[in-house]
């Protein structure tokens, strides 16, 4: 069992105060988001998918959402990138977070290799216009 999995099932009287904002609840978007930086798209996506549904936030919910529409570019496979990159954008409309806007901008890094498919540039517009509303 790993360090964070350890700190995840203790008890409550087992808590540290405040010190530390680790709790636990961000275990899987963590390990998703980790995942899909070192290269491993595959792993990613189990995680991502467990932390959807967990309660977050809107500004939580917008970056695994924006992580599992990467795994889509990694996959190829573009309904995946559009069904959640198109729910993120709705988020980002909700909240006018600067942090979900950068999120997104990160997602048109990896859209560049593929603009030739309309639906994808169509997309990358459109974050870039909520990017420069925001």
């Amino acid at each position: 069992m790993g360090f964070t999995q350890k700190v995840h099932a203790l008890d409550g009287g087992s808590r540290n105060g405040g010190w530390l904002r680790f709790d636990g609840s961000r275990l899987f978007e963590e390990r998703g988001a980790c995942y899909l930086r070192l290269g491993r798209p595959d792993l990613a996506e189990d995680a991502l998918a467990s932390a959807l549904v967990q309660p977050l936030s809107l500004r939580r919910r917008a970056a695994v959402l924006t992580d599992l529409a990467v795994v889509g570019i990694h996959r190829r496979d573009v309904d995946q990138v559009m069904h959640y990159a198109e729910t993120a954008i709705g988020l980002a409309d909700q909240s006018n977070s600067g942090f979900i806007g950068k999120k997104l901008d990160g997602l048109r890094e990896h859209l560049a290799p593929h603009m030739s498919d309309d639906r994808i540039s169509s997309l990358d517009h459109r974050i870039a216009a909520l990017s420069r509303t925001a």
